[in-house]
C-alpha cells in the first residue's frame, strides 16, 4: 500500500459515515418512502404510507405482483428511505419479511415487516425537510383502499407489540 493511502482511506470512511438514530422517529401519515431491494443490483420503488410499528419496525403493503416483493423474498436485506414533514430524513436498513400473504381485506397486497438494524440520520444542520414527496389523489376509491390497508397494518402492528 502506498504510504498515506491507509490514512486517506480511513479518513474518507470516517467522513462518509452518517450519524445513526437509536429509534425511528414519527412521520406524517401520508409519507411516501422509497424501498430499495437488490438482485444483486439495487432497485428502488416508491411505497405509500409506511407504518411505524415500534422503535425499530416498519410495516408496508406491497402489491403481490411487484418485482420488489420477489426480490425481497430472495434477498431480505433492504433499505427504506423516508423523507417526511417535520424534518424526517432517514434510511432504515434491515431485513424484510412477509407477515401477511395476502393482506387481510386486500387480496392483491402482501403485508411486509421491516425489522430495522440501522437507522441512518440524514438530517442536516443547514436544511430541514419541510414536506416529503407529495401527490394528488386522482381516484378516491384508491385512496380509501390505501387507508384500509394502512388501518390493517396498524392493527397488525398492535398485535405484534
Amino acid at each position: 500500500m502506498v504510504a498515506g493511502a491507509r490514512e486517506r482511506q480511513e479518513s474518507s470512511t470516517e467522513q462518509s459515515e452518517h450519524p445513526e438514530l437509536d429509534v425511528l422517529p414519527e412521520w406524517p401519515l401520508d409519507t411516501i418512502a422509497v424501498l430499495v431491494t437488490t438482485d444483486p443490483a439495487p432497485h428502488a420503488i416508491p411505497v405509500s404510507w409506511p407504518v411505524r410499528a415500534g422503535d425499530r419496525r416498519i410495516l408496508l403493503s406491497l402489491k403481490s405482483d411487484r418485482g420488489s416483493l420477489a426480490r425481497l423474498r430472495e434477498r431480505p436485506e433492504v433499505a427504506l428511505l423516508i423523507l417526511g414533514g417535520g424534518n424526517v430524513a432517514l434510511c432504515a436498513r434491515g431485513r424484510a419479511r412477509v407477515i401477511a400473504d395476502p393482506l387481510p381485506g386486500a387480496d392483491d397486497y402482501v403485508g411486509i415487516a421491516l425489522d430495522v438494524d440501522v437507522i441512518d440520520d440524514h438530517r442536516q444542520s443547514a436544511f430541514a425537510v419541510a414536506g416529503g414527496i407529495q401527490r394528488t389523489v386522482l381516484d378516491d376509491s384508491e385512496l380509501r383502499y390505501l387507508e384500509s390497508r394502512v388501518a390493517t397494518l396498524r392493527r397488525l402492528a398492535e398485535n405484534q407489540n
